[in-house]
């Protein structure tokens, strides 16, 4: 497997695991004894992930000269 397509493969996972956590984030949210600390934690990997699949789809793009 190239370097671009287990890239894109990343990306994919990272993806899915993105929406599994905003599923069981929102999932926590609807419950009024929801662990605060828990939900920070859940969103804070959401944003890491969020991060991490950027900082892939960037290395996807090919560098344009200014």
């Amino acid at each position: 497997m190239s370097h671009p397509e287990q890239v894109r493969q990343r990306i994919i996972e990272l993806e899915v695991e993105h929406r599994d956590l905003d599923v069981v984030i929102n999932t926590l949210l609807k419950d009024p004894a929801h662990d605060e600390l828990q939900l920070r934690r859940l969103k804070k990997r959401k944003l890491q992930l969020k991060d991490h699949i950027t900082l892939l789809k960037m290395q996807l793009t090919p560098d344009v000269p200014a």
